[in-house]
């Protein structure tokens, strides 16, 4: 019996999983691939960015409530889901800005911090992961440290000299960023929206994109993965405190998503297995290497 393909998808807060790359994880796993999240820490400093909810118990008890936002996104994506047990470093705001709360994931040591997620990956034993790149996706400091410890833990956790108390040794085959937001994709939704007589919530964003590079270049892999957007989009809803279901996020309809861009968009970073660029699969190359072995 054919070994199965794992893949394992390294987020730092609960609802990034159901924003990057949600429907990719979703049609994986309508395929047959066992699909691990790893969410790096609790988002026990995060905003309630939903206004139905924005209310004193709320904002008491928001640590227990987005842990059970995530269990209800991971059924909606049927993946499984573990924690790191970080805890959430915030968003630091102000000029200049405050330091950040001590004992936040983001002043972790790196090494140290990526042990846990090492013995998740030799667990676990993905052939594929996927993280954020060095900006972290945005510059959240959690983000940013996400990128440094998944790279850490992606390199040493075939490595038999590196964190030898935590378990056999496993190396993944392939290392991906995502890649969220392009301007070609910001710029075919603007335009579907404006050829159907809708209004663009994507306009100001275009306007200031010059203050921003462009991602779309580093891409090498695109997934086609459309029909599972409606799967993404109720996997986010599940985050209720964190997604105004009435809101920016929502205001593209989904047909028109679906035809204007109808992939999620990742960069491949490490490899070692042959996969020529540009690809479609995130498993490519992976797939004949594991039916080889």
């Amino acid at each position: 019996m054919a070994e199965k393909l794992r893949l394992m998808a390294v987020h730092a807060h609960p609802d990034d999983e159901s924003s990057k790359g949600a429907a990719t994880m979703a049609k994986y796993v309508a395929e047959g691939v066992d699909v691990l999240v790893v969410t790096c820490t609790g988002g026990e400093r995060g905003s309630v960015l939903n206004p139905k909810l924005d209310r004193p118990e709320v904002w008491a008890n928001i640590g227990e409530i987005r842990r059970a936002e995530m269990d209800a996104a991971r059924a909606v994506l049927g993946v499984e889901q573990a924690w790191l047990g970080f805890v959430d470093s915030g968003l630091p705001e102000g000029d200049p800005l405050p330091p950040l709360p001590e004992g936040c994931f983001a002043l972790q040591d790196v090494e140290v911090a990526a042990g846990p997620l090492v013995k998740l990956m030799r667990e676990f034993r993905p052939h594929v992961v996927t993280t954020y790149d060095e900006e972290g996706g945005y510059p959240h400091p959690d983000h940013i440290m996400c990128h440094r410890v998944s790279v850490a833990a992606f390199d040493a956790a075939g490595d038999p000299d590196r964190y030898p108390e935590l378990g056999t040794p496993w190396q993944p085959l392939k290392l991906y960023y995502d890649i969220g937001f392009s301007k070609g994709k910001i710029t075919a939704l603007h335009e579907g929206m404006l050829a159907a007589g809708l209004t663009s919530p994507y306009d100001e964003w275009l306007k200031r994109w010059d203050e921003r590079p462009d991602k779309g270049p580093r891409i090498t892999t695109r997934v086609e993965c459309a029909e599972y957007f409606p799967v993404r989009d109720d996997a986010l809803r599940a985050h209720a405190t964190q997604v105004d279901p009435d809101g920016f996020w929502f205001h593209v309809p989904m047909e028109l998503q679906q035809r204007a861009w109808p992939t999620e968009d990742f960069q491949l970073v490490r490899s070692t297995v042959d996969s020529p660029l540009p690809e479609s699969d995130l498993f490519a190359g992976v797939r004949e290497a594991v039916h080889a072995g």
